[in-house]
């Protein structure tokens, strides 16, 4: 799947969030796509890199310290 791809789903998604909302206005919409995206996105890339955090880190451009903190956050390490 190419950037433009996942930039149209994630366009698609909001859009059905949008309407879903049915005129109520959203509160707090960056934390909750940043919440929404970062878990999945750990979770394919640490699959990827088959555990090792600090090749992942370095895929994500992230300090492995960082990402540790973010696996932890969202439960994917204790």
């Amino acid at each position: 799947m190419s950037k433009k791809n996942i930039e149209e789903v994630v366009r698609a998604s909001l859009d059905a969030y949008f309407r879903d909302l049915r005129g109520t206005e959203p509160d707090n919409l960056h934390d909750m796509m940043v919440r929404v995206m970062e878990k999945p996105l750990l979770e394919v890339v640490m699959q990827h890199a088959e555990g090792n955090q600090s090749r992942a880190a370095e895929w994500l451009g992230l300090n492995r310290n960082t990402l540790r903190k973010k696996l932890l956050d969202h439960k994917l390490i204790k």
